[in-house]
């Protein structure tokens, strides 16, 4: 047995260190290949490439993974420190993507037991190339990052006049084994985490497909998805102390709200894919890359399920890393509580307000389905009835005007322009005392019902609110008796009678009203 002077006391156990922090930091395979996608924007380039293929020659590690850019390249020097654990050019500085010196060498060794490096620089010089492997370090044969030696240029990275392209092989801890569920869980990924770059002009293709940005908050005209409205944004200084003086960052706040109306209607599938469901929280992104995406900073608020209704951004300057607590693999925040104190009051409130609003917006369009079948039934017996005329009177005009945001609901069911009128129902105020109001247009006849008439209280409403049948069909009979009064107006054409007409409907209504009220 060794005595206590020939014994290892080194700082760090090599053997012990290199298998222990593989399992360190890293949710999964995007977020490491993340970490290769900053060090490429860190060195400037514009395209970046990632490869997935199959191995020829290692059928126990069948996939290969491959990041090719065109950024500046390194020179020997710079090669050898990046693939240093702790090692960087850049070490501690806020003006770039990283801080520690970690990404490289921590990421690639997360998921596979060998790196290599390829590099190469527009001024000229050859193709520098280096590597880590797992098994050389940990049985003490690779002690340093071996010395960069010049190769020739692999035909992979023909085309670039500079750049640096990473290869992992023998992938051991990779998320998934098939090629294709692997890319498409990288398309994804990397369109969230690097939207902002995608949008400024970046260039990031999987196995040939390009990266498209998704927006979670739905607001971007380039996004893949977007229809969200911008609903509140608001600015904070932080002020965070920085080794003997203090310093001040900007966080940005923005919230969006989804349109309930139109994408209530989607299948769960389209949701999911698009993210709507179960998508609810808070996207932090730090110098334009998302580093994490949870439920932060909104006080005793708990989530549900109205919550995927809308979205919210915070960007933040790199000087506030230590109030935010970022991580050294930038795919997690810790708050410090000065931060969270003065983020979480407004954010809370305008957390409660959206989800009210998204409550109140379900509310409606589970009303509007409740129109559905009696508008539904009118539509289908319209072709037994005399035609309405085609063209709106002045007065349709008027109503219509007002009615604008109520009918940019879709229509329960699609119809051909042939198939007669559509009928639809909409509650809405009147700026009169009637019950309901109405209007033609072409092809379409809409009835008015005003939610401040006493029958409207106290009859209607809580027959619309019911879920027994019995309450539904005698709202429908209703919905019918209303159209049908509706539609015998809308066939009047000459102007006294139209006014007899609407005077005798005023007169019923406010007659209505009378007995109905104590």
């Amino acid at each position: 047995m060794k005595n206590s002077e020939e014994q290892d006391f080194s700082i760090v156990a090599v053997d012990k260190f290199i298998h222990a922090t593989r399992d360190s930091g890293y949710k999964g395979t995007a977020s490491a290949v993340a970490e290769l996608v900053d060090n490429s924007l860190q060195a400037g380039a514009t395209v970046i490439k990632l490869s997935i293929s199959a191995s020829d020659e290692d059928s126990q590690y069948p996939i290969i993974l491959t990041a090719i850019d065109n950024g500046s390249g390194m020179d020997q020097h710079t090669l050898r420190t990046a693939l240093r654990f702790g090692g960087s050019t850049r070490f501690n500085r806020r003006d770039g993507l990283g801080r520690y010196g970690m990404g490289l060498p921590n990421s690639s060794l997360s998921q596979a037991q060998r790196v290599t490096v390829h590099t190469w620089r527009s001024s000229g010089g050859p193709v520098l190339c280096s590597y880590l492997d797992l098994d050389e370090i940990a049985s003490g044969e690779l002690t340093a990052v071996p010395v960069p030696r010049g190769v020739s240029k692999p035909s992979f990275i023909n085309g670039y006049g500079s750049g640096t392209a990473v290869t992992w092989s023998r992938c051991d801890r990779l998320d998934n084994r098939r090629i294709s569920t692997l890319a498409r869980k990288l398309l994804l990924s990397l369109g969230l985490r690097f939207r902002h770059f995608l949008w400024d002009g970046v260039t990031i293709t999987v196995n040939g497909d390009p990266v498209q940005p998704i927006d979670p908050l739905f607001l971007h005209p380039q996004a893949l998805f977007k229809g969200a409205t911008e609903h509140a944004s608001f600015e904070r200084e932080i002020a965070v102390n920085s080794g003997d003086h203090s310093v001040t960052g900007i966080v940005r706040v923005t919230f969006s709200e989804l349109p309930v109306a139109e994408w209530s209607r989607l299948s769960n599938h389209e949701k999911r894919e698009r993210g709507i469901a179960k998508g609810a929280g808070v996207s932090i992104v730090r110098r334009g890359r998302e580093v994490d995406y949870g439920w932060f900073f909104l006080g005793g608020k708990r989530r549900e399920n109205y919550d995927d209704w809308w979205r919210c951004e915070i960007q933040f300057d790199p000087v506030l890393d230590e109030a935010f607590g970022i991580t050294h693999t930038k795919q997690q925040i810790r708050p410090r509580p000065h931060l969270i104190e003065a983020l979480t009051g407004d954010m809370e409130s305008t957390a409660r307000a959206l989800n009210s609003r998204a409550r109140k917006a379900h509310f409606s369009v589970k009303i509007a389905e409740r129109f559905s079948s009696s508008e539904d039934r009118a539509t289908e017996k319209d072709d037994l009835l005399t035609p309405l005329p085609p063209k709106p009177r002045p007065r349709d005009k008027l109503v219509l005007e007002s009615l604008q945001k109520e009918l940019t609901r879709p229509p329960h069911t699609e119809r051909e322009q042939d198939e007669g009128v559509e009928y639809r129902i909409v509650p809405k105020a009147l700026s009169d005392t009637c019950f309901f109001n109405y209007a033609r247009a072409e092809g379409k006849l809409v009835l008015v019902l005003n939610p401040d008439h006493p029958f409207y209280k106290l009859v209607y409403k809580p027959l619309l609110e019911s879920e027994d049948q019995r309450d539904v069909a005698l709202r429908t009979s209703i919905d019918l008796l209303l159209l049908a009064a509706a539609r015998a107006e809308a066939l009047i054409e000459g102007k006294d009678a139209l006014k007899v007409a609407e005077q005798l409907r005023a007169d019923w209504s406010d007659t209505l009203a009378t007995f109905l009220n104590e």
